[in-house]
Parts: structure tokens; C-alpha cells; sequence
């Protein structure tokens, strides 16, 4: 009799292991997904940790791995591979590299898919009052510039002014936005490029020395072709007040910073992410995280997007009210 308890007593514990060893039910169901933000300190990477932070915390079924990352094209490269789920990228590249089109590189990334825009970044272009220079055209034979060498400024100002006849007719200075405000002050440049969230801070900083006056881009950019050669580009304004001094609207265009995934990743998991992000509490959320998603909303969401959306996120927006283009279809 004693041998026989002892025996039973024996198999228990080992029952009781084998319990502990084994993961439990809720840990094995768990769906692990990447999310590619920016470099450290970045806008990107707040929005991708505070995004993979919420999901991870309010979606019992999936754990959201916020990831390091050089910024858009890297995440682009990583989300097509599957490499990581989701990342965040701009429209700009987004189109550019699914078409073949990015600098140096004819690949295409046909795996990438946009889910909804977070926010945009804007054209400045920045004169002194007094100047002369009171529309694009007037740069012509002026010192612009447009960035440092190799940024996403200086692309942009490149994609712009080539469009609309101006890049070769111009005199580009390769230099950053801070060291360019000091700059327009001194009248070592006549005209400076930022191509930023507003308000942004070297803007501020050459407002707060001079009276200085924002251009409109957008009207020329129409006319001159740029945002049909580069349909990505979207318009937007620049409140009057923004700035000191400019007590005016500004019509720019930006290009947007998009949330995007693999577009094998599982309809479901794509469709209950932005469900989650995409509330009333979400949003205020992610306006906590960083003030720049003020500019998220649901009727915002497709802003920007020339390029397929995700299954998943086709079916979250049609059910908001929303109505995809046929590029957005995938059509």
C-alpha cells in the first residue's frame, strides 16, 4: 500500500513539471510581430514604439517587437523580405521603390503594403521680407538652400525643382536646416528648403532674427508637372501663425509618412492593429507619445497613399466609410 502511494505521490510531481515546462495556452498562441521605427530619438521610431507598446499591452493574441532602424528605405527592404512585419515609410519611397525607381537601386519591392498615414511632412521655402523673391519663379540665379548633401530634404528639393524647370537654373548650397538659418540671416543664401513637420525649429529659429516670408509651392508644382511625375506628393497648408511674421496661409505639399506591413502578414492581425490604434482612445494615445500625431485620424488615413493597401486594412477603412482609389485597390 505504501509502495503504491509513494508511486502515485511520485507521478504527481512529475505531472506537476511537466505543467510548469510546458508554455501555458494564452503564451503559445501569442503571434510575435516586428515593427521597424527610425533611428533612436527620431519622429519614426516614437510613433513605431508607442504603436508596438499599445498592441503589444491591449491585443491578448500578439506581442509587437519595436526595432531599431535606419529610417524608410531600410524598412521598406525589411518589411519585403519579411524580415519584419510592420515599419513605417514614406509614400515618397514607398512608390519609388515598389515602381524600381529608388537612387541607386532598380529593385523592386512589390511586398510592401500601406496600412494609413500618420503624418506629413511639408515643403518650407524660406525668403527674407525684402527680398524680391515673392513666388518659386523668382529663384532663378538666387543661392538656395536645400539641405545637407544626401538627405531626404535635398531629394525632395531635387524631385521638385527639376519638375518645374528651376534645379539647373538655380545656385544649390548643400547645407542643414540650422546652419542655412544662420545663413539666410546673413545673406550668405538667399532662399532655404526644410522639409519637415511644422513648426519646425530652424524655421523658427530664422523667424525669431528676420522678418522673413514662407512661398507658396504648391500652385507651381501643379503647373510645372511635379505632382503628376511624383503623385505621392499631397497638398497641405501651413496654418497663418505658424510662424512669426506670417500671418498668412501657406499652400505646400508633403510628402507622408506611412504605416505599412507585408502583405502576407495575416488580414486579421493588420485589421484588429489599426481597430485598436484607430479609437478615440488610441489616438490620444498616441498624441501622448508624440504631439505629431495630431495629425492621425480616421479621415485622414488614406492621405497620401498612391500604392496598394493592405488586405486587412482595406476592410477596417471600408467599414469607417472610407472610399479606396484604384491604386489603393491594388487595381
Amino acid at each position: 500500500m505504501k509502495k503504491a502511494t509513494r508511486f502515485l505521490s511520485l507521478l504527481s510531481v512529475l505531472a506537476l513539471v511537466a505543467a510548469f515546462a510546458m508554455p501555458s495556452a494564452g503564451l503559445a498562441q501569442k503571434t510575435r510581430l516586428g515593427f521597424g521605427g527610425g533611428p533612436e530619438g527620431g519622429t519614426f521610431q516614437y510613433f513605431s514604439n508607442g504603436i508596438a507598446s499599445r498592441l503589444s499591452r491591449m491585443l491578448k493574441d500578439v506581442e509587437v517587437s519595436n526595432m531599431a532602424s535606419a529610417g524608410s528605405v531600410e524598412n521598406l527592404r525589411r518589411v519585403n523580405s519579411g524580415e519584419i512585419d510592420f515599419g513605417i515609410s514614406y509614400s515618397g519611397d514607398t512608390y519609388l521603390a515598389r515602381n524600381g525607381l529608388l537612387t541607386n537601386d532598380t529593385k523592386k519591392y512589390p511586398n510592401v503594403y500601406a496600412m494609413a498615414f500618420l503624418y506629413g511632412a511639408p515643403a518650407h521655402l524660406v525668403v527674407l521680407e525684402g527680398s524680391g523673391i515673392n513666388q518659386v519663379s523668382d529663384l532663378v540665379g538666387k543661392r538656395v538652400a536645400i539641405g545637407s548633401p544626401g538627405s531626404g530634404a535635398a531629394a525632395s528639393a531635387q524631385r521638385y525643382f527639376s519638375a518645374i524647370g528651376l534645379w539647373d537654373k538655380m545656385k544649390i548650397e548643400f547645407i542643414g536646416y540650422s546652419k542655412a538659418a544662420a545663413a539666410i540671416g546673413d545673406k550668405l543664401i538667399d532662399a532655404m528648403w526644410v522639409f519637415a513637420g511644422y513648426p519646425n525649429s530652424s524655421v523658427i529659429q530664422a523667424a525669431a532674427s528676420n522678418k522673413i516670408k514662407i512661398l507658396s509651392t504648391w500652385d507651381a508644382g501643379e503647373k510645372g508637372g511635379a505632382f503628376t511625375e511624383y503623385p505621392f506628393y499631397a497638398p497641405l497648408t501651413i496654418p497663418a501663425g505658424t510662424y512669426s511674421g506670417v500671418d498668412y496661409d501657406v499652400k505646400s505639399f508633403q510628402d507622408s509618412a506611412l504605416w505599412v506591413a507585408n502583405k502576407n502578414l495575416a488580414p486579421e492581425h493588420v485589421y484588429n492593429a489599426l481597430a485598436n490604434i484607430y479609437t478615440k482612445e488610441g489616438l490620444s494615445y498616441m498624441v501622448k507619445v508624440k504631439s505629431t500625431a495630431k495629425s492621425m485620424s480616421v479621415e485622414s488615413a488614406l492621405t497620401g497613399i498612391v500604392t496598394p493597401v493592405h488586405a486587412g486594412a482595406q476592410k477596417y477603412w471600408k467599414e469607417q466609410g472610407l472610399t479606396l482609389t484604384p491604386a489603393q485597390m491594388g487595381e
